[in-house]
């Protein structure tokens, strides 16, 4: 398989849930988020370029996340789900998966320190 990747920026804030009391992230605050999405393919099945994808149709993902996401409250935005840095990977992919089929796994980052990646599991045989 060949992969590549391609990084995004925003900035948002957020409320997680269901925490102790007392915790940080139970208050609201924000996050310089950064959003990097993987696409991956067979040699075989690369374009006529070679190419996985070529990264100018990835722009789609920047205007998408500038509209939905940038300087946004993450709570309003993701219909109730809870906006932790796994749960909006996830949303992310699921949101993408259908346009970009090369799509194999999208991973959200809040601080440098801090990642978190969501692929979906190999089907089973």
């Amino acid at each position: 398989m060949l992969t590549i990747s391609k990084e995004f920026r925003f900035s948002a804030s957020h409320v997680l849930g269901n925490l102790p009391e007392g915790h940080q992230c139970g208050r609201m605050h924000g996050h310089n988020y950064l959003v990097v999405i993987e696409l991956s393919a067979a040699p075989e099945d690369l374009d006529s370029a070679g190419f996985v994808r070529d990264f100018g149709e990835l722009s789609v993902v920047k205007k998408w996340l500038d509209d939905n996401f940038d300087h946004r409250h993450l709570n309003d935005v993701m219909g109730g789900m809870n906006p932790t840095a796994e749960n909006i990977s996830k949303w992310i992919y699921e949101n993408w998966k259908e346009e970009i089929p090369e799509l194999s796994a999208v991973c959200v980052s809040e601080t440098p320190s801090t990642w978190a990646r969501y692929h979906p599991s190999p089907s089973p045989a």
